[in-house]
């Protein structure tokens, strides 16, 4: 019996109601109707549970690591406040939010800020974000039935020297207008396309999660350039100083030599390091120029139309608030990226579990058809039909098993890499605390040689003058003070470069709560929101 049978046929008397037979036609009907609905309700009810079945394993997050320290080990070294730079208290404090500002350098915020709105790169991220999510609306396309129009008219003519037949003549021209709609379903039994869905989710919020990597790392490398650029202004009014003091040294060196009280050989010194620091100082403004376009471009402009002010500054890094190392896992965004990926790996695997079962389909036609136009749409026109149909691969040479197997072996390296990221991240967190500490206890040490050196060159001048010493022990004390003072504005840079750095590792101002639910994601988004408002 078919219980897809149409209610047309249920429901037609079977007997002319005028009869005497014609009220037990209409209970038989009704009788056929009452099994019919029976068999309908139970095939919808099995059809419900079957359509509830999902097949594959069940998703759990990977197990963190077990985390046993309080505190990253290299912000817990004691030394005096004296001593050099130390991590923010309280140790479960957090940057939130736009973590360059934590700096308080108006001129960086402001570089940020532009970055955010017209960095390219970040705008590829972002498009990634908006066709991932749109690939979750594809997927879910397949929950609902196909519907499709199929209008037609053809034209035929019969052979003159065929048999004549009662219902054509020979010789003859006949016309067939056609307007059928077609609908084919095929129904979620084994969860395959949940799967694709679920996939399609985590895929999202993993490309979610890449985009705040791409925004962190564009950020980072932003506030890079900046101290590099401020510390080769510090550099360049090093040299400048430096040039104007071995300037006078060469005119008073002449002077002594012109009025017969001085040596050849010392005005030869005097200019050999003069023309030294001239030429360093000229090459100083190469690496600045770089940085400048490296900026324009981070930030989209012209790198002929993009210029930084000089401003020569000397930065101390702030207290940064690492937070305690069981936050770390929350507040880095490739961490939560990889953790999606490994889900949506998760529904893979349930992809190719459900490639082993039956695909059901249900199609049906309803529509007019007609010879003339002008009967097309009338009542006897009518045409339909549906059913259903199943199908199923009964040997394909191992290739769902091989998919299978494929599947699975991609979650497990996509779980080694999830942990590799994580062992990572701690290793980065540690590298730049002990490296922005080292280079603060390192400052104080060049800052004190740089005061020793200029106090050296003070007595070689003084002991010059007087005759003591050759000019040639005032230059070496002229090459160690400009040495020194180069150490020392180079330590400086590394510092706040370390110090960015480690905000960078540290996850910036995200958290696992900025990260869209699956639900989120798969909202439907506005053509609006393919632009990348700001």
């Amino acid at each position: 019996m078919n219980l897809f049978e149409p209610k047309k046929r249920i429901t037609t008397p079977l007997g002319d109601p005028s009869s005497a037979a014609a009220p037990s036609f209409a209970r038989f009907s009704r009788m056929g109707w009452e099994i019919k609905s029976a068999q309908v309700a139970l095939a919808l009810g099995l059809l419900s549970v079957l359509i509830g079945c999902t097949v594959g394993p069940k998703y759990h997050p990977p197990a963190p690591p077990a985390i046993t320290a309080p505190n990253y080990k290299e912000s817990t070294v004691n030394f005096h406040d004296t001593e050099g730079w130390k991590v923010a208290s309280p140790q479960e404090a957090m940057i939130r939010g736009n973590w360059w500002e934590v700096f308080q350098e108006p001129e960086l915020n402001a570089l940020e800020e532009q970055l955010n709105i017209n960095n390219q790169n970040i705008k590829v991220s972002f498009q990634n974000y908006m066709a991932a999510r749109a690939e979750i609306a594809e997927a879910r396309s397949q929950y609902w039935p196909t519907i499709t129009a199929n209008p037609s008219l053809t034209g035929s003519h019969t052979s003159a020297n065929q048999t004549v037949s009662s219902t054509k003549s020979t010789g003859a021209t006949y016309g067939l207008w056609e307007f059928p709609i077609e609908a084919s379903w095929t129904p979620d039994f084994w969860g395959k396309i949940r799967n694709e869905v679920r996939e399609a989710q985590y895929t999202a919020q993993a490309s979610a999660a890449d985009l705040e990597v791409e925004k962190l790392t564009e950020q980072a490398s932003l506030a890079e350039y900046y101290f590099e650029i401020r510390g080769q202004d510090m550099l360049q009014k090093i040299l400048n100083d430096t040039v104007a003091a071995d300037q006078k040294a060469l005119d008073a060196t002449q002077g002594a030599y012109d009025a017969g009280t001085g040596d050849q050989i010392d005005v030869v010194e005097a200019k050999a390091t003069l023309q030294a620091a001239q030429a360093s100082a000229v090459s100083v403004g190469l690496l600045r120029a770089q940085y400048e376009h490296a900026i324009a471009m981070l930030t989209g402009k012209i790198a002929t139309d993009f210029s930084i002010p000089v401003k020569p500054m000397i930065y101390t890094p702030p207290p940064i608030p690492a937070g305690v190392p069981s936050q770390l896992l929350e507040r880095r965004p490739d961490i939560a990226a990889d953790e999606r990926t490994l889900a949506a790996a998760n529904a893979t695997i349930g992809i190719g579990y459900g490639a082993f079962f039956p695909q059901v389909t249900i199609s049906g036609t309803v529509g007019v058809e007609a010879a003339t136009f002008k009967d097309l749409f009338g009542l006897p026109s009518r045409i339909w039909s549906i059913g259903p149909s199943a199908s199923q691969i009964l040997f394909d040479g191992g290739l769902y098993r091989a998919e299978l197997h494929q599947y699975e072996a991609q979650y497990n390296a996509d779980l080694a890499t999830y942990r590799q990221t994580v062992l990572t991240a701690f290793q980065q967190v540690e590298d730049e605390l002990v490296a922005t500490r080292n280079y603060s206890q390192q400052i104080l040490r060049d800052q004190e040689a740089v005061n020793s050196a200029q106090q050296y060159l003070d007595m070689e001048m003084q002991r010059y003058n007087t005759g003591v010493d050759p000019y040639v022990d005032v230059v070496l004390a002229q090459t160690t003070l400009l040495n020194d003072q180069a150490t020392l504005n180079s330590a400086q840079v590394s510092e706040m470069i370390s110090a960015v750095e480690l905000v960078q590792d540290l996850g910036g101002g995200w958290n696992i709560s900025d990260l869209p639910t699956p639900k989120q994601a798969g909202a439907k988004v506005a053509n609006a929101d393919y632009q990348m408002q700001h």
